[in-house]
């Protein structure tokens, strides 16, 4: 995934109570060893798409279930991340920290030992419910160490800079651990990453007393945990089963009625877990909306074009990986001038749709790309198509989700900020892997399925259609997009949450 993929500030409210004093020398070595954290973060998401296509020959899955190594993450990090949020609060922000850190590693310990897709999923859910700790205890504890504004400042824009640097580093470490030792160093390095931030974290933290104050929605989290599960399972079904399966139809509905009940519970619940306040200004919405939509264009596109640099084109794992960067490097540099010049000057009405548009003729290009696609002439312009596009999109789409919001709301709109980029990867990449898989069968039928050329072509039938479905969700993100924000230049709340991509 891209480094824009986020996760926000979840803290609680800065309270006496539990403001270290400012004056200590280790608020620095605090901010190292959260940082260490965040890195580990996002280079799990960027190192392991790098080294699907080796652990996929290794243990002999098919392409049918190759998604799961991705939504299993995405899935499990982006349904727990609300309740990640509300633990940190509840139980301390030290012992969330340290306990995500421990789960995190020892999961991906089991995650690199795996002898088969199973196991490996299984271990790529737990680290996606460990990270939903991790990630908003890590912030909080930003939050609650750098009080004084400007010393808050310094130490987001060191954070932002380091998870930035990180799909950067995720694409390049992942395709050496691959290509010179074996994929499965991908998951175990992440063990190396915790160890030190576990040891600096334990002896640097200071415990912070539990808030008392409110109780966990269990049932709200039941809700929108299960219910995002089937709306999941459901599109992944489809691949195997086909839309006319009554599992799929079954899980799809099951998934929808359950969101629904969710939404309902929220406005009656004591303690809500999403308050639909976080949602309902057209701005913020119009925002929640586009980073769904670039969470599940963002998602396919990593996955499906790491495959066919691979498989079609025989690349090696480093090479993929320094392939990617240009993306990386024109999404960074389009965030930036789209949130602190364009949208400060005309608004996100034109900025954000333009953004959209702009992602989806990279999109529709690179439904062109064949067995004999140069790199220079015919990959490398559409990547950093699509990387200016989701960058336009993806910065001012954060600054506004979590602009203008109330202390109280501030973890929880952040929080669920990196949810719906999350579940919209999860979801793009059960639709497209379906719509892909759909397309290589139809292609196959009545040709012979031995012959390497027809294999081959079959593959960019795939890759093909899953880049058109994504255009389609864009244009989709487009239209709404334009019809949701506001016109002009929105207030900017020098209180707002501060936000660190990741």
């Amino acid at each position: 995934m891209s480094q824009n993929a986020t996760v926000a500030a979840c803290g609680a409210e800065t309270t006496p109570e539990n403001v270290p004093d400012l004056s200590h020398r280790r608020r620095w070595w605090i901010l190292l060893v959260i940082s260490l954290s965040m890195l580990m973060g996002v280079l799990d998401g960027t190192i392991v798409n790098i080294a699907l296509p080796s652990a996929q020959h290794d243990l002999g899955f098919s392409d049918a279930d190759r998604q799961w190594v991705v939504t299993a993450y995405a899935l499990a990090f982006g349904s727990l991340l609300l309740l990640g949020g509300r633990v940190a609060d509840l139980a301390g922000q030290k012992v969330t920290f340290l306990v995500g850190l421990a789960g995190f590693a020892t999961a991906s310990m089991v995650g690199g030992a795996a002898n088969g897709l199973a196991m490996l999923v299984i271990a790529r859910a737990v680290q996606g419910l460990f990270a939903a700790l991790l990630a908003p205890s890590a912030l909080s504890v930003l939050m609650t160490t750098f009080t004084d504004p400007r010393e808050r400042a310094k130490a987001f824009t060191v954070a932002g800079s380091v998870a930035g640097a990180g799909g950067a580093i995720g694409l390049i470490l992942g395709g050496v651990l691959t290509q010179y030792l074996d994929w499965r160093w991908t998951m175990y390095v992440n063990v190396v990453f915790a160890g030190v931030a576990f040891v600096g974290g334990a002896a640097l933290l200071h415990r912070s007393p539990r808030d008392t104050s409110s109780k966990l929605d269990v049932l709200g989290t039941v809700l929108v945990s299960i219910g995002l599960f089937c709306l999941v399972y459901g599109f992944s079904n489809a691949e195997t089963h086909g839309w006319g399966s009554p599992e799929t139809w079954g899980m799809l509905a099951a998934g929808a009625v359950l969101v629904s009940v969710f939404v309902w519970w929220q406005t009656r619940a004591a303690y809500p877990l999403l308050p639909l306040r976080v949602l309902l200004d057209r701005n913020r919405g119009a925002s929640f909306a586009a980073l769904f939509v670039t969470g599940a264009g963002m998602f396919g596109v990593f996955l499906f074009l790491t495959y066919y640099l691979q498989q079609s084109l025989g690349y090696s794992t480093l090479k993929t990986g320094f392939a990617f960067l240009p993306m990386i490097v024109a999404s960074s540099s389009a965030s930036a001038v789209a949130n602190n010049v364009l949208v400060r000057r005309i608004g996100p009405k034109p900025v954000v749709p333009l953004g959209m548009a702009i992602a989806a003729a990279g999109l529709v290009w690179m439904t062109t790309l064949d067995l004999g696609s140069g790199y220079m002439t015919q990959v490398l312009p559409q990547l950093v198509l699509v990387g200016i596009g989701l960058g336009t999109v993806i910065a001012p789409a954060m600054s506004l989700a979590t602009s203008g919001m109330a202390a109280a709301d501030a973890g929880v709109a952040s929080a669920a900020v990196n949810t719906v980029q999350q579940v919209g990867g999860s979801i793009g990449v059960a639709l497209l892997s379906t719509m892909a898989s759909d397309a290589a069968t139809n292609y196959l039928s009545g040709r012979d399925p031995k012959d390497p050329g027809v294999l081959a072509q079959a593959g960019l039938e795939g890759y093909s259609t899953a880049y058109w479905w994504s255009t389609a969700v864009f244009v989709l993100g487009l239209v709404v997009t334009v019809l949701l924000y506001r016109r002009g230049v929105p207030q900017h709340d020098e209180s707002a949450a501060p936000v660190v991509h990741m």
